[in-house]
């Protein structure tokens, strides 16, 4: 019975954070389904997955290729000033303009305050700062 209500609560879970979440909040709650479930049984694993999907939308880093990419690209000629903090997770402004990264177009790039700033190209969302 309680392997029953454990997958059912992680399948609805996992149903939910797709059609709400984010990439990340989907396997942030599905890890924390599982965590939750090893841990504290059928309740462990609703609670585990709801924290886990919280933490999860927070943002994934991105690959090692994509920030090597970025650091290896020529300072661009004109500064862009952004007077609000640069803070992971957040947009940048719509008028800032992003560069694609060629061999992964889930992420382009841009140079803001002097430091290179890699963003969701959809969202403008930012992913990491390269200090």
């Amino acid at each position: 019975m309680y392997k029953i209500l454990l997958v059912s609560s992680a399948l609805a879970l996992s149903s939910l954070a797709t059609n709400a979440l984010a990439d990340g909040a989907v396997t942030g709650a599905a890890g924390g389904a599982i965590t939750g479930a090893i841990v504290g049984g059928p309740v462990g694993a609703a609670v585990g997955g709801i924290a886990g999907g919280v933490a999860g939308a927070v943002v994934d880093p991105p690959p090692r290729e994509v920030v090597t990419y970025v650091q290896q690209q020529p300072a661009p000629t004109s500064r862009v000033v952004v007077e609000q903090p640069i803070v992971v997770g957040k947009p940048l402004p719509a008028d800032v303009v992003v560069t694609p990264v060629p061999d992964n177009p889930k992420y382009a790039y841009t140079v803001v305050n002097d430091r290179r700033v890699i963003v969701e190209p959809r969202t403008h969302r930012v992913v990491q700062v390269i200090e």
